[in-house]
């Protein structure tokens, strides 16, 4: 991964800070949805407008409900829409709850409605390590699967091609190292499944897979994970499949730091200040068994929503608005 680029450092020429914050990609979109929707937008002022566009960027919140393609363009919006998947579920994983891979795409697409469900096959094939990905997965095992494939996804592609040549029995002189390679062009979950009897072997040879990844990490314009991290998981077995070094990977703290989304595993499902509002919310309901206790717990719910839903940008929070129950008390005071 790039480092962050300094905009304060005058050794970095413009043009390279603009590639590499993408600011540009933010700037066209903000204008185009500004033109799609000025009719809302003008009761709140172009200069309000920008500066709640990129206030939701800069916080990670501008990722919820928009369409996939807007989601997976920089690696900034790849990990806003991990940690918003994260904020959003979490107490799934604090329940231990077991979900399926239908139940999580589920989820996935009531945040991005066109999420594409072969990205939440490839999570959990990491998850259960290429078993049938009708097991049920916990929270936290689908969700740092789910991070190493969504953000490393052109990369994880290009090594799924490498693995499946070397499996063929290519020489790694001949394996083509691919620098780019579309999801669409990478076998789909029931042809690996169809073609499992016929590998000859389960796994290759770490020191020649790290030989080509390496070349790999080389050329590719992609985000990659840390090369110390793979070459660790590399040097540690004589023989490794290409779902298991996935997981393997999925596990590394280092990725997690890498990213710069998700704690670590232990810190997870902690979150003091969404915990004390549930347990007032619970006290709430407890000590007010009278007709006015659902109302109390009705107004702490919402309390309770508003601090655990990510801030919504000018365009989804009308939406949202105007899909509710008619309730105008979120309304902003320059539209009443």
């Amino acid at each position: 991964r790039k480092s962050r680029m300094n905009r304060l450092n005058p050794t970095v020429p413009a043009d390279q800070y603009l590639a590499d914050s993408n600011v540009l990609f933010y700037l066209n979109d903000a204008v185009i949805q500004l033109l799609e929707h000025k009719e809302e937008y003008n009761q709140f002022g172009v200069i309000r407008y920008f500066a709640e566009y990129f206030s939701s960027v800069k916080n990670s919140n501008h990722v919820l409900f928009r369409e996939f393609n807007y989601i997976q363009a920089t690696p900034h919006n790849r990990a806003s829409f991990i940690r918003v998947f994260w904020k959003c579920y979490r107490q799934i994983g604090k329940s231990g709850d077991l979900l399926s891979m239908l139940e999580y795409r589920s989820l996935l697409q009531l945040l991005c409605p066109d999420f594409p469900v072969v990205l939440v096959q490839s999570a959990a094939r990491i998850a259960v390590m290429d078993d049938t990905i009708d097991c049920l997965m916990s929270f936290s095992d689908f969700l740092y699967a789910f991070q190493l494939q969504f953000y490393y996804q052109e990369f994880l592609d290009c090594v799924l091609v490498i693995y499946q040549d070397l499996l063929a029995g290519k020489s790694p002189n001949t394996v083509i190292v691919p620098t780019s390679t579309s999801i669409e062009q990478i076998p789909s979950v029931s042809t690996e499944e169809n073609n499992k009897e016929e590998r000859p072997q389960d796994g290759v040879e770490p020191s020649t897979l790290a030989q080509c990844i390496d070349a790999l990490c080389d050329r590719s314009k992609h985000s990659h994970p840390p090369r110390s991290c793979m070459r660790e998981i590399l040097n540690q077995t004589d023989r490794i499949s290409y779902y298991s070094f996935l997981m393997s990977l999925a596990k590394q703290e280092a990725i997690n730091q890498t990213i710069g989304v998700l704690p670590s595993k232990a810190e997870l499902l902690i979150d003091p200040e969404m915990d004390q509002e549930l347990d007032k919310l619970i006290a709430q309901i407890v000590v007010s068994p009278s007709s006015n206790s659902s109302s109390s717990a009705v107004g702490g719910l919402k309390e309770v929503q508003k601090k655990a839903s990510p801030r919504r940008n000018i365009h989804h929070r009308r939406r949202m608005e105007v899909e509710s129950d008619g309730s105008t008390e979120e309304t902003d005071s320059s539209e009443n």
